[in-house]
């Protein structure tokens, strides 16, 4: 007996609309159809002027700053749920408060768990984001978690550069095995920005682990918030000998004056997604950054995931 295919409807979220629209283009079906109100005190109700019954729902949205966006993805899916929906799956191209995955001082909240468990409660059944902080947050849910890896829409473009001497960098310890899956891909050599904090967003001292004189050096990040970290990295590594050196990060956070910093930096280029939507007004004042859109692969996983087929096919690189 065939396999039989509940109907797919897709609706964004206000934080990821221009994502959204380019997954929905790719996937071949329009967005649905949503409105949300705000009450005069910033209260917010999102709610589906179509019916979602029996339908297989994606929900679209990143949970970048502001919080609002996390509190609409949540009354989103606790909509769906109250519509009737067949099975919602909520697609988080960029989890906020991953980075607070373990209590690394006394007395701390450990945020990315408490997200996973409002998601849950909300009524998910089903979570699909891309390069978490540290892939063992999967398992702070209880629903299925399909994790889509950037490396399928990094490596092609970094093959396209032809750079003769290719070494990967890491610009800190805790993301030594980010690079090294990287570096597979090459057949690189991986050196580890070695830094230690004062306190977050601050860094007190870098040193680097391995040799890069002469070398074309691309450094492997999940996250780039303030761009210091990166900014620091690139100068160490230009300082000792390297030929060039460029950024590979997933989620352009871009905090504060993160585009300056990028901008003002010794990189070549820094090297993004379009997981979260970046500030028209400050991109055009950062001729550094080169945004490479993710829709193919999450149009992709929404099929697979749909039609019962495999997500991991989706990371074959040619």
């Amino acid at each position: 007996m065939p396999l039989q295919f509940n109907t797919v409807k897709l609706f964004a979220g206000s934080g990821t609309v221009e994502l959204a629209e380019k997954i929905s283009n790719s996937y071949g079906k329009p967005l649905g159809d949503m409105t949300l109100s705000k009450f005069s005190d910033g209260e917010i109700q999102p709610f589906y002027n179509e019916s979602v019954r029996g339908s297989d729902v994606f929900l679209i949205q990143s949970t970048n700053q502001p919080n609002d966006n996390l509190l609409e993805l949540l009354f989103m899916i606790d909509a769906a749920k109250r519509a009737s929906a067949h099975y919602i799956t909520v697609v988080v191209p960029y989890l906020g408060y991953a980075r607070q995955d373990r209590k690394d001082k006394p007395r701390v909240a450990i945020g990315a768990k408490l997200i996973a468990n409002l998601i849950v409660a909300a009524g998910a059944h089903r979570i699909m984001t891309m390069d978490l902080h540290a892939a063992q947050i999967q398992g702070f849910f209880d629903i299925p978690v399909d994790h889509l890896d950037g490396s399928i829409i990094f490596v092609p473009y970094i093959k396209s550069l032809k750079l003769p001497n290719l070494t990967i960098a890491s610009p800190d310890m805790g993301g030594s095995y980010r690079a090294r899956t990287f570096a597979k891909f090459f057949n690189a050599e991986v050196i580890i920005c070695d830094k230690r904090r004062k306190r977050a967003n601050e860094i007190e001292s870098m040193s680097i682990i391995g040799d890069v004189k002469d070398q074309d050096v691309v450094l492997i990040d999940d996250i780039c918030d303030t761009a210091g970290t990166l900014s620091k990295a690139a100068a160490l590594i230009m300082e000792n000998g390297a030929r060039s050196v460029r950024a590979v990060c997933t989620h352009a956070v871009l905090s504060g004056k993160a585009y300056d910093t990028i901008e003002n930096s010794v990189l070549t280029e820094m090297i993004v997604t379009d997981t979260i939507q970046l500030n028209p007004e400050k991109r055009r004042s950062c001729s550094k950054i080169k945004v490479l859109s993710t829709a193919e692969l999450f149009a992709g996983a929404i099929k697979n995931v749909n039609e019962h087929g495999s997500i991991s096919d989706l990371f074959e690189i040619k």
